[in-house]
């Protein structure tokens, strides 16, 4: 009888805490991804127009496998908005680091 992690994981249910600061969530409009031989790193940022400056509000670091099955996961999750939803329109890649109205005082 064969009998591996992926088994016990199918058969035990798990339970995931989130706590009411964590439930809150994280505002980002850019992400920045790295990766090394053996994880990926994914930095999420908030910039806001006519700030030069701004910082890192939360890292994830993945291992290889967990990245792919991520993307799987997003992609997945992509395709069944559009289909409810319309397509997505994604603008050029590149950091926005001017976008939106200045303000004037």
């Amino acid at each position: 009888m064969k009998n591996n992690n992926n088994d016990e994981i199918e058969n035990n249910e798990l339970s995931i805490e989130l706590s009411e600061e964590i439930a809150e969530g994280i505002y980002s409009n850019l992400a920045i991804i790295t990766h090394s031989s053996s994880e990926f790193v994914l930095d999420f940022i908030r910039i806001m127009p006519g700030v030069p400056k701004a910082k890192v509000k939360s890292r994830i670091v993945l291992t290889p496998e967990h990245a792919k099955r991520l993307l799987g996961a997003l992609q997945d999750n992509v395709n069944r908005f559009e289909t409810a939803n319309g397509t997505i329109k994604a603008s050029e890649p590149g950091l926005p680091l001017n976008f939106g109205p200045k303000g004037e005082a």
